[in-house]
């Protein structure tokens, strides 16, 4: 399994940034992709997950941090994922990863140990 993200850079408060992550070698039917963020000096944090089952229903959940302001999305097509982010704060600033999990039941795709395979990151540094 591998994910990759790309798309992060440095943004002015108040700002939008896309992340992409492009996910291959799986084979769930059901699935969460996750995306989740560590500031400087700070653990993991989760912040949005998609959760597709095959071939196209698509659910969204995001944390409170984020609600209204960022988005997850699914290119089907591409097997590929993004989390638009608008409205950008210095406490965004952080590294984020997109993440895959097969977990089942509740809220577990808010627990970062669900997440199986993670992608590398990608730098999100919000700065005047």
């Amino acid at each position: 399994v591998q994910l990759v993200e790309s798309g992060g850079g440095l943004v002015q408060p108040g700002g939008s940034l896309r992340l992409s992550c492009e996910a291959s070698g799986f084979t769930f039917s059901r699935y969460y992709i996750g995306w989740v963020r560590q500031a400087p000096g700070k653990g993991l944090e989760w912040i949005s997950s998609i959760y597709v089952i095959l071939p196209s229903t698509v659910y969204t959940f995001h944390s409170d941090s984020v609600k209204g302001r960022f988005a997850s999305s699914r290119d089907s097509g591409k097997n590929k994922f993004y989390l638009q982010m608008n409205n950008l704060k210095s406490e965004d600033t952080a590294l984020y990863y997109c993440a895959i999990s097969d977990c089942g039941g509740g809220y577990c795709y808010e627990n970062t140990d669900n997440y199986k395979y993670w992608g590398q990151g990608t730098q999100v540094t919000v700065s005047s």
